[in-house]
């Protein structure tokens, strides 16, 4: 059976703060052997002091974007922008978060939160002697639907694929291509009772025990798709203006 249920009385976060304290303060019974700990990235960028000063949300977003996928106005004048970040991730706004922060502050992400993962699953079992895993989230859309959901950009200790490659569906034909992200799946199904303005930013998943491995298993930058194997690299306005282009430049 699978059971998911958030940390109540989690104060404010601020930079320096020990989150594996922070969580054990917090929990109303111990973490035990196969738990998932899974952690919105908001109070780990607080923690790891990833706040900025920033009059202009758009200039951070700007020295946080590696490449622009694809820019639009809409009829107020607000402009959005899907882009690359330094890790890999393609989100709006590359990240930058300006909720709940100081005025005239924005929130980074974390600048290795696989490593943070790893960190706060090696002092969590170092703490309880249970053997957990992390994950970390954030919010992002995606492309083809309306609404976001949360994604897992950093994994320690946990399979982030359950691969079915190799194995038969109920009806024995052969999967060849069925590898969940259940490090999306989970971190998806955390914010059902994390929410997004209640205060409760860290969930407990048990019941997926199978999913816990060692600190050294790949991360969540490994579910970030190989640029060879990207169909989608632009948005569909900027590939036509640079196919019309090129085409001009190769008549000319």
């Amino acid at each position: 059976m699978l059971q998911i249920w958030a940390l109540d009385g989690i104060r404010e976060i601020t930079p320096g703060d020990d989150l594996v304290g922070v969580i054990l303060d917090a929990l109303a019974q111990p973490l035990a052997d196969g738990d998932i700990v899974v952690v919105t990235s908001k109070i780990v960028s607080k923690a790891e002091g990833r706040i900025i000063e920033a009059a202009d949300r758009e200039d951070a977003i700007t020295r946080e974007t590696v490449r622009l996928v694809a820019s639009r106005t809409s009829p107020t004048g607000h402009v959005t922008r899907i882009v690359e970040n330094p890790l890999g991730i393609v989100s709006a706004a590359a990240g930058v978060d300006a909720s709940n922060t100081p005025e005239g502050t924005v929130l980074l992400l974390p600048v290795d939160p696989d490593a943070s993962a790893r960190a706060l699953a090696t002092g969590l079992r170092t703490a309880t002697g249970a053997h957990v895993g992390v994950i970390i989230t954030d919010t992002l859309g995606r492309a083809w639907r309306e609404g976001q959901t949360d994604h897992a950009i950093g994994a320690g200790g946990i399979h982030v694929f359950e691969d079915l490659r190799g194995t038969v569906d109920a009806e024995g034909r052969p999967l060849v291509v069925t590898l969940p992200c259940v490090a999306d799946e989970i971190a998806a199904a955390t914010d059902l009772v994390k929410g997004k303005a209640s205060r409760r930013p860290v969930a407990i998943v048990r019941g997926r025990a199978d999913l816990v491995g060692d600190l050294d298993l790949p991360g969540a930058r490994s579910i970030v798709r190989d640029p060879a194997r990207d169909m989608f690299r632009q948005g569909a306005d900027e590939a036509y203006a640079e196919g019309f282009a090129a085409g001009r430049a190769a008549g000319a």
